[in-house]
């Protein structure tokens, strides 16, 4: 191929060589490609009207592509921002980012939005996407930025921190949304004959056109939100939407979220009379109402027997400790912020006032770990004993800030059924695999199946220890992840201070992934603690540690299944698990025969002898999602026999009453999910 001349550059589009006159934009290079929206050039994005530089390596980003619909989704927060400020032009701009599944925009206003502000702005929004405006980025000095954006209190506050670099790291992480990293740029919406009618400061890029968010999107609510995420600054008005390449997807996407919706456990878990949240207790602190202390037991009860019938050992821990403990495993100096202030207590004074003796610092434990090393080390520990497997289902506390409480799924009180493994080096990785193989199994029994791993890396600025034992670690936890035959996907820097991990992630019924289980890989808690173990040649060894939570913790998983299930429990954890229902009151007492006898074998039945009609009571049966019904007429009394209804809605005559008994009991004695 013979070199290119001065007004042509080349290129390596999509893998392969070209050369094309100089100055060739995206927009050129992909015609006839409705599908690209932006490129990749040199590994970084770039709007497709702009001059692609000689030499470059350039990649189609296609609108269905992660990074694509991150695009569309961040141009379609543009197009609401701009929606408002034609409403109101008084709104001032915060923030408005892509996020999973949507986006948002941050606006400081006299007055909340309503239902009726939000249907009012989509229109709004309508109109501008109909309007084929396009996005154009002009990059512009600080002083040019703070002039177009005068009227903009909270840009030229984001300016400020990208000029000073100062800030929190959260409130570096919303600049970055504005400003990012390198020189400033505003995006300006242009209509067809070139003038600008709105401009944002922001980092693009953009679609080339807001007719390309017309196929599909939606606002969803509205929210208040504090700026920049701290409860120092102003509270902002929040406008959540969602936006798709398709209509279809968009239908899609809002099915699943009303299906999501009516999964919610805090919905179901108050019609199914499960858990409340007291607000005497204060946020994020549970309580567990008989049916829900049911199905709590049945999930702990059945994993403490898998863990007996795998070699585990149990202990159990307080819920306080001494502040020293936890500074000799690092979490005061890397955890703080998650641990609730201390107690001071102890202290006693002389009658003159003066201290006599001083008193110490006490903390709610916020991680099990410590005290299963203080076990370790309660005694000597020969190579025999290994590997060493605590079990214990532990309380721990956590100060989660209000704005991320959530249900059962973000509490500042949880119970982790949490393990920690002592071994030989030469026998983690074996451990691990057995280990990861138990978490999976188990997981299985529970009703979960579609799972892929994720591997956590060393944060180097929030970490301890050497690179080369992070470096081991982490080699390790890939190898064992890789050789399960699930999907890893690396998640990096978000091991935790001492340890790299791999998480189980789970998919729920509708599509959804939820973390589940962790296990870390730890070679730092064990020096930090000073744990030794005598080996067979007779020397003193370090032994590795495992971090196991399976659950991840109690009180989520129970989240996680309610809503997996949708309150459908399957009938080994099912609160009631069969109601028998007479036709009529004379045929109580012989339905009540049976219930004992059901009783007799462990099944938690219960006879609806309420003065309710029939149907109600199968109603109510239906509600309480219950998944057997026995009812009982005249004919069945004369054969001995029930009519056996199932939670679907089937049912069959006639069956007698020890195979009904015995149909129970195999299904729960199974776990069969009806």
């Amino acid at each position: 191929m013979s070199a290119p001349s001065a007004e042509q550059l080349f290129l390596t589009v999509d893998g392969e060589g070209v050369t094309l006159a100089a100055g060739t934009t995206g927009t050129e290079l992909y015609a006839g490609r409705r599908e690209v929206v932006v490129v990749r050039v040199n590994g970084e994005l770039a709007d497709l009207h702009l001059p692609i530089p000689a030499g470059a390596t350039v990649e189609a980003v296609t609108i269905d592509s992660p990074d694509g619909l991150a695009v569309l989704r961040h141009s379609t927060a543009h197009v609401l921002a701009q929606a408002v400020q034609q409403i109101n032009p008084a709104a001032k701009l915060g923030i408005g980012p892509p996020i999973t599944d949507g986006f948002y925009y941050d606006f400081d206003v006299e007055t909340p939005f309503t239902p009726e502000d939000l249907k009012a702005i989509e229109k709004a929004m309508q109109r501008i996407v109909k309007d084929g405006q396009a996005f154009r980025r002009w990059d512009v000095t600080e002083e040019q930025a703070r002039t177009e954006l005068a009227a903009e209190p909270y840009k030229l506050e984001l300016i400020g921190l990208k000029g000073t670099g100062a800030g929190t790291e959260a409130e570096a992480e919303a600049a970055s949304v504005e400003v990012g990293l390198g020189g400033l740029s505003i995006y300006q919406n242009l209509k067809r004959d070139g003038s600008v009618v709105w401009q944002d400061l922001c980092r693009g890029p953009h679609l080339p056109s807001t007719k390309l968010i017309a196929n599909g999107f939606q606002l969803t609510r509205s929210a208040a939100a504090y700026w920049r995420g701290s409860e120092k600054n102003p509270m902002l008005q929040r406008v959540y939407g969602t936006a798709w390449p398709t209509k279809d997807e968009l239908r899609a996407h809002l099915d699943r979220i009303a299906e999501a919706e009516r999964r919610d456990h805090r919905k179901i878990g108050a019609e199914l009379d499960l858990f409340s949240f007291p607000e005497e207790l204060g946020s994020g602190l549970p309580v567990f109402h008989p049916k829900g202390g049911i199905i709590r037991k049945e999930m702990e009860d059945y994993s403490r027997q898998r863990h007996i019938d795998a070699g585990y050992s149990f202990v159990n821990t307080p819920h306080i400790t001494k502040a020293n403990l936890y500074e000799i495993s690092g979490h005061l100096d890397w955890y703080r912020d998650g641990m609730f202030p201390p107690m001071h207590v102890d202290e006693e004074l002389n009658d003159d006032g003066t201290v006599r003796k001083p008193g110490q610092d006490y903390y709610l434990k916020p991680m099990n770990c410590p005290m299963h090393n203080l076990i370790f080390a309660a005694r000597g520990r020969s190579y025999r004993e290994l590997p060493l497997r605590l079990f214990e289902f532990g309380t721990v506390y956590r100060y989660e800030k209000s704005g991320v409480i959530h249900g059962l799924t973000r509490v500042r009180g949880l119970t982790q059924d949490d393990a920690h493994i002592y071994c030989t080096r030469d026998q983690m990785k074996a451990e691990l695999t057995t280990t990861l193989q138990f978490v999976l199994d188990l997981l299985k029994d529970y009703g979960l199946e579609d799972f892929y791993l994720e591997l956590s890396t060393r944060d180097p600025a929030k970490s301890v220890g050497t690179d080369e034992i992070w470096d081991e670690a982490t080699r390790v936890l890939e190898e064992v992840g890789i050789a399960s035959g699930l999907d890893l996907v690396p998640d990096p820097e978000g091991a935790a201070f001492y340890g790299p991990k791999i998480s189980v992630q789970a998919r729920d019924a509708i599509g959804r992934t939820w973390q589940m289980s962790t296990i870390q890989l730890d070679f730092n808690l064990p020096e930090r603690f000073d744990l030794e173990y005598t080996a067979s040649d007779g020397t003193r060894q370090r032994p590795v540690m495992i971090h196991r939570a399976l659950f991840g913790s109690v009180e989520r998983f129970f989240a996680v299944l309610t809503e997996h299930y949708a309150g459908a429990f399957p009938a080994w954890l099912a609160p009631v698990q069969v109601i028998a229902v007479p036709v009529a009151e004379p045929f109580n007492d012989y339905l009540a025969d049976v219930v004992a006898q059901l009783k007799a074998q462990g099944i938690r039945a219960e006879l609806d002898a309420s003065e309710d009609r029939f149907g109600k009571k199968i109603r109510t049966a239906s509600t309480q999602k219950v998944p057997f019904v026995l009812i009982a007429g005249g004919e069945d009394v004369e054969a001995g026999a029930v009519s056996f209804r199932y939670r679907d809605g089937r049912q069959e005559n006639g069956v007698p009453i020890a195979d009904a008994i015995e149909r129970i009991v195999a299904a729960v004695r199974d776990r069969v999910q009806v």
